[in-house]
C-alpha cells in the first residue's frame, strides 16, 4: 500500500508493551531509493534521545490512530546499540546493530534487502554465515548514500527545459519501504498544484546543490497525476491521486 511520508511524521509507534515515541523522519538510501530507517523521536522515554529503528521492525500501520506498530520491545530498543542519528552513519555501527537483532543486512546481496526484496528474516538465517559470506561488509567506512527525507524536501526539481518547482513529499510502499514517486509542488510559477512523478524519472541529485533533475519537460511533468492533500483518517489508503 502506498504512504506519504509527510502524513507519516508523528504517528505514535507502538512497542509489543508500550509506547516508545513517534515519528520524526526517514533516512533512505540513495542508490536504490529504499527507506532504510525510521527516526524515532523517544520523547521523555530516552530524554534527549533519538533512534533508529528499521523497516524490519516494523508492522501494522493504523491512519485512525496515527499508530505504527513495532516489532519490538522497549527494553530490546533501550540496549540496542548506539547509532547516532546524525549522517553520515557509520557502517560499522549498522553492522553491530544489525547483529543485535539478528537481521539480515541490506546491502548483503542482490535484493533491496540482501537476498529478499522485502525485509523479510528467514526462519532458518543464521547472521555469522552472511558475515564470512560478506567479508567486505565490515569495512569502517561511513555510508554515504544514506539520506534524510526532511532534508530533500524542498530540494529543487529540474526538468529537461528547466526548473519546475520543489520537492513536497515521498510516496512509500510499505511492503518493501522503497519510494515508488515523489511529490513535486510545481508552485506560481507553473500550475501551482502538486504533482506525483514517478522516481524513475529522476535521473540525478546534486546534493551539493540540493537539487533534483528529472528526465521530463516541464509540460510533460504537469500532466502527471495530481496530488490531492484532503487526508483522512478513515482512509486506509493514505494516498490520494487524480487526473483532470
Amino acid at each position: 500500500m502506498l504512504r506519504s511520508a509527510k502524513q507519516l511524521y508523528g504517528y505514535t509507534l507502538g512497542a509489543l508493551d508500550g509506547e516508545i515515541g513517534h515519528v520524526k523522519g526517514f533516512y533512505f538510501d540513495d542508490k536504490d531509493w529504499v527507506i532504510r530507517y525510521l527516526v524515532a523521536d523517544t520523547g521523555s522515554w530516552i530524554i534527549g534521545h533519538k533512534v533508529l529503528i528499521s523497516p524490519y521492525a516494523l508492522g501494522s500501520i493504523y491512519p485512525g490512530g496515527r499508530i505504527l506498530q513495532v516489532r519490538l520491545t522497549r527494553e530490546k530498543i533501550e540496549e540496542s546499540p548506539s547509532i547516532e542519528t546524525q549522517l553520515p552513519v557509520a557502517r560499522q555501527h549498522e553492522l553491530a546493530y544489525y547483529r543485535y537483532y539478528n537481521w539480515p543486512l541490506y546491502w548483503g546481496g542482490p535484493g533491496l534487502w540482501g537476498m529478499s526484496p522485502v525485509p523479510f528474516v528467514p526462519p532458518d538465517f543464521e547472521p555469522e554465515d552472511q558475515e564470512e559470506t560478506h567479508p567486505s561488509n565490515a569495512t569502517n567506512e561511513p555510508d554515504f548514500h544514506l539520506r534524510s527525507t526532511l532534508e530533500v524536501t524542498g530540494y529543487h526539481v529540474e526538468a529537461l527545459n528547466g526548473e519546475i518547482g520543489h520537492v513536497e513529499d515521498f510516496i512509500i510502499e510499505d511492503e518493501n519501504w522503497e519510494i515508488k514517486s515523489l511529490v513535486v509542488a510545481t508552485g506560481h510559477w507553473w500550475s501551482g498544484k502538486d504533482v506525483v512523478v514517478p522516481r524513475k524519472a529522476v535521473t540525478s541529485v546534486n546534493w551539493d546543490v540540493s537539487k533534483v533533475f528529472v528526465n521530463l519537460t516541464c509540460e510533460t511533468l504537469l500532466q502527471e497525476p495530481e496530488y490531492q492533500h484532503s487526508y483522512t483518517e478513515q482512509d486506509e489508503h493514505g494516498v490520494h491521486l487524480f487526473r483532470h
